[in-house]
């Protein structure tokens, strides 16, 4: 099961009900942030989530609203006794940039490790789970991110015997250990049918619609995307700035034919996300206004 939680749906710039943008995921006992705006940490508490099991914070790309928040919650885990390494995913530029905003968080009894994102698409592996990165277009570097969870085949007993495995070892097999038996490496495909479906979440912001997106996004179980403005005229503003309205966004997610879509990053302007929805659910019928706080867990797809 993977949890996910929008902490924060605003753009630009804080508001007294909306928060700047970050998105927390959990599984098997390890958290995941993309994006660390201005009240970040706050949210995460709100939401009675801990930052402490954080491994990894995945950056979209450099604009304050992304990640002016990043000081406080080095702090935060600092103050909290962390010592295990934690990992810092963006743009190249990255390891610059987060120096320059530690010169208010200098003393952190944990090390800070960096992978900065170069080609146009690139899989980092970690904590069973695979992290995509893949390039969008705004008007500076900025990436989107698919997650997603491998979920391995059904135990075939009668492929076990026909490769001729000891009873012994399928439990051992089923868990993906490799075993050598007699100079034979055993490995789990011996004994397990074709891989089925796992779990996957797309996010993306800061953008123009681009193939890239929806062709990483295929078949997501959930698709976070920007919808920056979903008032009539505001196309032009968004070409020019390089965002996406509302509908660009849906015809994203139908294009990519994913389970739901949760639109997120608000222009301040825009007040009530839900006053545009029916319009947007005429292009795509599973989309839903995202809100600070709201949170899902996704699950693996019944047999």
């Amino acid at each position: 099961m993977l949890d996910v939680c929008l902490l924060g749906t605003g753009g630009m710039m804080p508001l007294p009900y909306r928060k700047l943008t970050a998105c927390m995921t959990r599984y098997n006992g390890h958290s995941l942030l993309i994006d660390c705006g201005e009240g970040t940490q706050v949210a995460i508490k709100e939401r009675g989530w801990s930052v402490k099991p954080l491994d990894a914070i995945c950056f979209t790309h450099f604009h304050a609203d992304h990640i002016s928040g990043l000081p406080g919650l080095l702090l935060t885990l600092g103050n909290a006794e962390r010592t295990e390494p934690l990992l810092m995913i963006g743009p190249k530029g990255l390891e610059y940039v987060v120096k320059s905003l530690r010169v208010i968080a200098p003393d952190l009894p944990f090390e800070i490790e960096f992978l900065e994102l170069s080609k146009k698409e690139e899989t980092i592996h970690m904590d069973g789970y695979d992290i995509k990165a893949f390039r969008v277009k705004h008007n500076i570097t900025c990436y989107g991110y698919s997650m997603e969870i491998p979920r391995a085949g059904k135990f075939d007993p009668e492929k076990a015997k026909k490769n001729e495995i000891p009873m012994k070892y399928w439990n051992q097999l089923q868990k993906g250990i490799s075993i050598e038996d007699n100079g034979t490496i055993l490995t789990s495909d011996m004994i397990l049918g074709e891989p089925r479906k796992g779990i996957k979440l797309t996010y993306c912001t800061d953008t123009r619609p681009v193939d890239s997106i929806w062709q990483n996004a295929k078949e997501s179980d959930l698709f976070i995307c920007e919808g920056m403005y979903g008032e009539d005229g505001k196309e032009k503003k968004a070409r020019e700035y390089k965002h996406m309205t509302f509908y660009e966004a849906a015809e994203l997610a139908k294009k990519a034919d994913v389970k739901e879509m949760w639109l997120t990053h608000y222009s301040p302007s825009l007040v009530r996300a839900e006053e545009f929805m029916d319009k947007v659910r005429s292009i795509f019928p599973r989309a839903k206004a995202g809100k600070d706080g709201k949170t899902v867990t996704l699950d693996f797809m019944e047999e």
